[in-house]
């Protein structure tokens, strides 16, 4: 198993800033991709950004030039830097992560999800 812990989530004015963290931790050979999805009310859940374990990254439209993803492997931690907030910015954050583990019937690949970090962008 493996165990997704998310935090940073919170309340900030329209053109603020936060940070979000998403460490990775259980039973697992590596972490190939992480990245961030985020879900509104009534809406169904979106990537936001996502980033490969060689630093390839890809970003949805609405967040270009705004959220920046990074990486520390070596921690297998995920960061998005959420700069110039906007009021549809305000979600649930879900941290995202496909780990590689070896099996009795040798590797896979497997897919997890954190609990999710309530983002709220408001005046």
């Amino acid at each position: 198993q493996v165990q997704l812990v998310e935090s940073g989530g919170g309340l900030v004015q329209p053109g603020g800033s936060l940070r979000l963290s998403c460490a990775a931790s259980g039973s697992f050979f590596r972490i190939n991709a992480m990245g961030w999805y985020r879900q509104a009310p009534g809406k169904q859940r979106e990537l936001v950004a996502a980033s490969t374990s060689g630093g390839s990254t890809n970003y949805a439209d609405s967040v270009k030039g705004r959220f920046t993803i990074s990486r520390d492997n070596a921690k297998n931690t995920v960061y998005l830097q959420m700069n110039s907030l906007k009021p549809e910015d305000t979600a649930v954050y879900y941290c995202n992560a496909e780990a590689l583990q070896g099996t009795a019937l040798g590797w896979r690949t497997r897919e997890y999800w954190g609990q999710g970090t309530q983002v709220t962008v408001s005046s």
